[in-house]
C-alpha cells in the first residue's frame, strides 16, 4: 500500500513570521547575508570553499541565466547558473566571458565590419545592449582593429540608414590604444589621462585583444558585495545534465567555472548518483550541486553520494506544470522544512554541513525570508530574475505594458534538448513548462537591492543578524486564507500606486 502523509503540504504564502525581540544592536547595517554554497566539515571547524554575500542564485534556464545575468548578479553578491541546454562550447564561452570580465579586460562580443551599415549597428546595439562597438576588418572579436563606433557617433534619424560604418566610426589612427600585456592599473591611468571612455587593447599585429571601460573603474565602490574569486574575477556557476557531463564538465572547468549543478526536474535518481561519483572521481576539486528533491530520503541520497549542495523543489515554479502533467511534487514550504531537518540530521551524524537551496515557489519578496527562516541556505529564482534588463530575453509591449519573455526548460520552446526525457520512445515526451511573459522590472541592481532590504529589515524584526541566527530564532505561524486576505489592503479604495513583489 502507498505511504500517505497525514498532513497536507504547504506553500510559503500560507505562513507568516512572528516578530521577536529586537535589541539596539539589531539594525540593518549590522545584518550579514553571507551564506555557504558547498559542503564542508563544520564540526571540524572548516569553512566552506565558497560563500555568497547574498543568498540568491538565478535559475538554470535559457530565459534567465546567461553571461550578462551572471555578471550582474555576481556584482550584487550572488551566483548565476548559466543554462546548460546549449552546445558545450557555447556554454563554456559564456563562462569564459564572465571570468574575463572582472579582470577588467573585456572580450568584445559586439563587433562589426567597416563596410557594414549604420542600420546594422543599430540592430546590434538593440540586440546586445552594448553601446560601444569595435570595428574590425572581419567583424570578429579578435580581428584587425579598424575603429570604434558608438551610439553617440550618429543620429539614425538624421543620416541614411545604409551609410557605411567607416564614415562615422572613430578610425584607428585617432584611437588611444594599449598594447597586449598592459596592466589594468596602467590601462585605467591611460583612460583617465586621455579622457576617453574605453581603451582598446591590441596585439603587435594590430588585432583586437580586449577592451577596458571607464565605467568599470568605480564598479567595486558601487557594488561593495560583489562576489570575486582569488584572482578578483566574478564567481559564476553552470548547469549540467546526466548525459554529456564527461565532456561538458572539463570544458566548463577549463573556462573557469566555480560551481556546477545537475539540473533536473527530479534528482532522486541513479543517474545523478553516477554523475556525482564520476565527476568527483575525475575532477576531485570540482564543486557540483544536485537535485531537485522534496523530502528527507531524496536529500540523504544526494548528500551520501557527494552532492556539494542540494536543491529543493518540484513543480513550484511559476512556469512549471510538472504537478499538473505528472501529479508529482510537494508544497515548497513543507519540502524546505523537511529537507532542512534532514540536513541538520546529516550534519549531526557526520559533521558535514551540506547547504540546501530552495528552488521555486517564491512569489513575493517576503517569501525569500520565509524560505531562509525555514532552513534554506540560499534560494534559486527564475521568474524574479527574468523580469530584469539583464536577462537574455526580449522586452516587448503587450497590452500597453512592458514585459519580458519567460519560458520553462520543460516547455516546447526549450524541448529540443529533451531535458526531462528519461529515455522513452521518440515522440513520447511532453511539456512540463509553459511559454509566458513576466512584467518588466528594470535594472537588476535596483530590484535586488530592494528585495534584500526587505529581507534584512524582516530579520531585524525577528531579532536576527545572520541567516543561521534567523533559522534559530524565527517563529513561524501557519495562517488561514482569511488572515492572508487581511494582510493586504482591504475595505478601502486604493489610490493609483504600485506595490513591488
Amino acid at each position: 500500500m502507498a505511504y500517505f502523509y497525514e498532513e497536507p503540504s504547504h506553500t510559503f504564502g500560507e505562513y507568516l513570521l512572528i516578530p521577536g525581540y529586537t535589541s539596539a544592536d539589531c539594525i540593518p547595517d549590522n545584518v550579514s547575508l553571507r551564506t555557504p554554497v558547498v559542503r564542508y566539515n563544520k564540526k571540524a571547524g572548516e569553512e566552506s570553499a565558497l560563500y555568497m554575500n547574498i543568498p540568491l542564485t538565478s535559475a538554470v534556464m535559457q530565459s534567465v541565466s546567461d553571461d550578462k545575468m551572471a555578471i550582474a548578479l555576481a556584482m550584487e553578491g550572488g551566483i548565476s547558473f548559466i543554462y546548460g541546454s546549449q552546445p558545450i562550447e557555447k556554454q563554456a564561452a559564456m563562462v569564459a566571458r564572465v571570468k574575463s570580465y572582472k579582470a577588467g579586460f573585456v572580450t568584445s562580443d559586439s563587433n562589426i565590419r567597416p563596410d557594414q551599415t549604420l542600420e546594422e549597428v543599430v540592430e546590434l546595439i538593440e540586440r546586445t545592449g552594448h553601446s560601444t562597438i569595435a570595428v574590425t576588418a572581419d567583424g570578429t572579436s579578435h580581428g584587425k582593429l579598424e575603429g570604434i563606433i558608438t551610439e553617440r557617433d550618429f543620429r539614425i534619424d538624421h543620416v541614411p540608414a545604409h551609410s557605411k560604418v567607416s564614415e562615422y566610426m572613430t578610425p584607428f589612427k585617432d584611437l588611444i590604444t594599449g598594447q597586449d600585456g598592459i596592466t589594468l592599473s596602467e590601462a585605467n591611468d591611460k583612460i583617465w589621462a586621455h579622457k576617453v571612455n574605453q581603451l582598446p587593447v591590441i596585439d603587435k599585429n594590430g588585432n583586437l585583444v580586449s577592451l577596458v571601460f571607464r565605467k568599470d573603474f568605480d564598479s567595486h565602490e558601487n557594488h561593495p558585495k560583489e562576489l570575486l574569486d582569488k584572482q578578483h574575477r566574478y564567481i559564476v556557476g553552470a548547469g549540467i545534465n546526466t548525459r554529456d557531463y564527461m565532456d561538458r564538465v572539463p570544458a566548463l572547468l577549463e573556462a573557469g567555472v566555480d560551481i556546477m549543478t545537475l539540473d533536473s526536474s527530479e534528482g532522486f535518481t541513479e543517474w545523478q548518483a553516477r554523475a556525482l561519483h564520476d565527476i568527483h572521481a575525475k575532477w576531485p576539486n570540482a564543486k557540483v550541486g544536485a537535485g531537485n528533491v522534496v523530502d528527507r530520503d531524496g536529500f540523504m541520497f544526494l548528500a551520501e553520494n557527494g552532492a556539494d549542495f542540494v536543491k529543493i523543489g518540484i513543480g513550484g515554479g511559476s512556469i512549471c506544470i510538472t504537478r499538473e502533467q505528472k501529479g508529482i511534487g510537494r508544497g515548497q514550504a513543507t519540502a524546505t522544512i523537511e529537507v532542512a531537518k534532514a540536513r541538520d540530521e546529516y550534519y549531526a551524524k557526520t559533521g558535514i554541513y551540506v547547504p540546501i537551496c530552495s528552488d521555486g515557489g517564491i512569489v513575493h519578496d517576503y517569501h525569500m525570508t520565509l524560505a531562509l527562516a525555514m532552513g534554506a541556505d540560499f534560494i534559486m529564482l527564475g521568474r524574479y530574475f527574468a523580469r530584469f534588463d539583464e536577462s537574455p530575453t526580449n522586452k516587448l509591449i503587450v497590452n500597453g505594458n512592458y514585459v519580458k519573455e519567460y519560458w520553462g526548460e520543460g516547455s516546447n520552446r526549450a524541448r529540443n534538448w529533451q531535458r526531462y526525457d528519461l529515455g522513452g520512445k521518440k515522440g513520447m515526451a511532453f511539456e512540463e513548462g509553459v511559454d509566458s511573459y513576466v512584467p518588466y522590472a528594470g535594472h537588476l541592481h535596483d530590484g535586488v537591492q530592494m528585495s534584500m532590504s526587505k529581507v534584512i529589515h524582516t530579520m531585524c524584526n525577528c531579532g536576527a543578524l545572520s541567516i543561521p541566527e534567523l533559522q534559530e530564532k524565527a517563529k513561524i505561524t501557519l495562517v488561514s486564507s482569511t488572515t492572508i486576505s487581511e494582510g493586504s489592503a482591504h475595505d478601502v479604495v486604493v489610490k493609483n500606486t504600485s506595490i513591488n513583489s
